[in-house]
């Protein structure tokens, strides 16, 4: 079933609450103006509230997406979509994207 691309302005939260931002979004195609993430950007996770070791094993500081759109890409680089599966370091924990733009979907 088809899903929302993710883009730079998409509000994406690990599953503590800190926010992620992606570090390497892709400027050659824009949806409402901003960048399209793909497979390629990690994000970096800010204010994760994770206790570090030996209470847990956090906070997060960085996750990736490891499932993509298998029809669209950029530049022959798959684009991330709202329910694309990821994981965050060191907790193992998955990133949230909790609202992102509402015009384009991919399959």
């Amino acid at each position: 079933m088809a899903s929302f691309v993710l883009h730079q302005g998409a509000t994406v939260l690990c599953a503590h609450g800190g926010a992620a931002v992606p570090l390497a979004p892709n400027p050659r195609v824009l949806l409402s103006g901003q960048p399209v993430v793909t497979i390629a950007s990690t994000y970096a996770i800010e204010n994760c509230p994770l206790p570090p070791p030996p209470t847990a094993n956090g906070p997060c500081a960085t996750g990736h997406f490891t499932t993509t759109s298998t029809r669209v890409r950029v530049m022959g680089t798959p684009v991330l979509l709202k329910d694309s599966a990821s994981v965050c370091v060191p907790s193992g924990t998955p990133l949230r994207p909790v609202a992102t733009q509402t015009r384009v979907r991919a399959i």
